[in-house]
């Protein structure tokens, strides 16, 4: 399955992001390709594409839970690398930690093998437009 909202996203297009929904939990899944590698003599998958997957897991998520707004708009994002993804699929989880009228805290993490053991994470807040109330 993949959202609606990362096939309006070229970028998204382009990783060959995929979804999966249990419930309101979305796990994002980035299929390994050859193109992702940032550095072949590892090889180890490029930090860029490992960013933007948790930052669209992230987007995602919050689309997800609130539906009548515009796409969220990011107002910080901090990535923090903790180990050297392998050539293999990833996986990417977001929650909303908290969320007000207008900005939304999300964190989400990135992992290969197992949940516990994440290659990537990010902390990020979102600032929240209703699509009635935007100008």
């Amino acid at each position: 399955m993949t959202a609606p909202l990362l096939d309006s996203l070229p970028y998204a297009r382009f990783l060959g992001l995929r979804t999966q929904l249990n419930g309101d939990a979305l796990t994002v899944v980035m299929p390994f390709a050859d193109h992702l590698i940032g550095n072949p003599m590892l090889p180890a998958l490029h930090g860029g594409s490992t960013a933007a997957l948790l930052e669209m897991t992230a987007v995602a998520q919050v689309s997800l839970s609130y539906p009548r707004l515009r796409l969220p708009r990011p107002i910080n994002v901090t990535v923090a690398y903790l180990r050297s993804g392998k050539p293999a699929d990833v996986f990417a989880h977001a929650r909303i930690n908290k969320a007000g009228r207008r900005v939304a805290y999300v964190v989400a993490e990135a992992w290969q093998e197992t949940r516990d053991q994440p290659i990537a994470s990010l902390t990020a807040h979102f600032l929240l437009d209703d699509n009635d109330n935007a100008t």
